[in-house]
């Protein structure tokens, strides 16, 4: 963005874009209008959904847009993951005539959301002090698994992608070991988001039972886990208890990899649904249990992000970080 394409009394459409779902707002002079929630599955393309949004807001049309998306960003563009929409920021421009459009991966838009976050946001794991100035990470299992990194050291803050999902899934018992066996006969390589995803809780049921000899009834991501939680099947209370450990597992590793002593925050549709299951279970001990490194970890926050719609707080400091930036520059050439 430059100063002379977006002012901060302009118009900003702010977007986050899944796969099922899309929600937009426009913010205005600092705040963000109310959030409208669109399915994706009613709408050809996102330009139809943006149009059908703008045609019930009347005044002055947006000067730019920033677009949360469910994907990889390459070029200003993005096949969205699990949907067939194609998010095209030139085309966007053009269509309707925006100053600019900036896409962002979604958990770029979530990383830059984690400065922002009240008490109140966040459901805590553990008590724990930040360290002021340091990496924040966000984390989040949800139809795949995603990472990002927002890095503070300097005088502005940058945000990090990552691809952690696709890393390959760590074991540290023999039981987590048999059940990645398991899935490597049917996957090759066993990913994180394998089980640490809404199909990852449907693989741990089908792997758990294989390896148990159990007769287990067909059950989704929402069955598994309300089953585990009212006790009425011991192997989905397995499967929660061990996605749990793997996420501390995972989460201590990213931990370590960005000495992310600003705390790891879990995002995503998955886990707010059990957050006391998640404090009562070995989740923080696998976090911190990283040999000589334990200590070092045990300093380190960890909560759920549970307000919703959290997307929007980053999208809103990616746009007034953007516009600060550029109108200091201005000001530096134009004194």
């Amino acid at each position: 963005m430059s100063s002379s394409q977006t002012d901060k009394g302009d118009r900003v459409l702010l977007a986050d874009i899944g796969g099922t779902n899309v929600r937009l707002a426009l913010m205005e002079r600092g705040e963000i209008g109310q959030i409208e929630h669109l399915k994706v599955a009613g709408f050809s393309g996102v330009s139809d959904a943006i149009a059908s949004m703008l045609s019930r807001h009347a005044g002055r049309p947006p000067a730019s847009a920033v677009l949360g998306v469910a994907g990889p960003v390459e070029n200003d563009r993005c096949i969205v993951t699990n949907s067939r929409w194609v998010i095209d920021g030139p085309d966007l421009q053009k269509i309707f005539a925006f100053g600019s459009v900036h896409l962002l991966n979604d958990f770029e838009a979530l990383a830059w959301s984690l400065p922002a976050l009240q008490p109140s946001d966040l459901f805590p794991v553990g008590k724990h002090q930040s360290t002021i100035g340091t990496p924040m990470l966000v984390v989040g299992p949800g139809t795949g698994f995603g990472a990002a990194c927002l890095l503070r050291r300097d005088a502005a803050p940058f945000a990090i992608v990552t691809e952690a999902g696709h890393s390959t899934l760590p074991a540290t018992s023999e039981r987590e070991e048999r059940v990645i066996g398991h899935l490597r006969r049917r996957f090759g390589h066993v990913s994180v988001e394998r089980a640490l995803s809404g199909s990852g809780l449907e693989n741990l049921y089908q792997a758990l039972a294989s390896i148990d000899g159990a007769a287990a009834p067909n059950r989704d991501p929402a069955a598994i886990t309300q089953a585990a939680l009212d006790g009425s099947c011991s192997i989905s209370r397995a499967v929660l208890d061990m996605f749990c450990s793997l996420l501390g597992s995972v989460a201590g590793d990213l931990a370590l990899t960005f000495c992310a002593q600003g705390g790891v925050y879990i995002a995503g549709g998955i886990v707010p649904h059990f957050v006391d299951h998640l404090l009562e279970s070995n989740f923080r001990q696998r976090f911190e249990s990283k040999g000589r490194y334990e200590s070092y970890l045990r300093n380190i926050p960890t909560g759920v992000i549970v307000r919703p719609d959290v997307s929007f707080i980053g999208l809103k400091a990616f746009v007034e970080r953007n516009i600060a930036a550029a109108g200091v520059s201005a000001a530096g050439r134009n004194p």
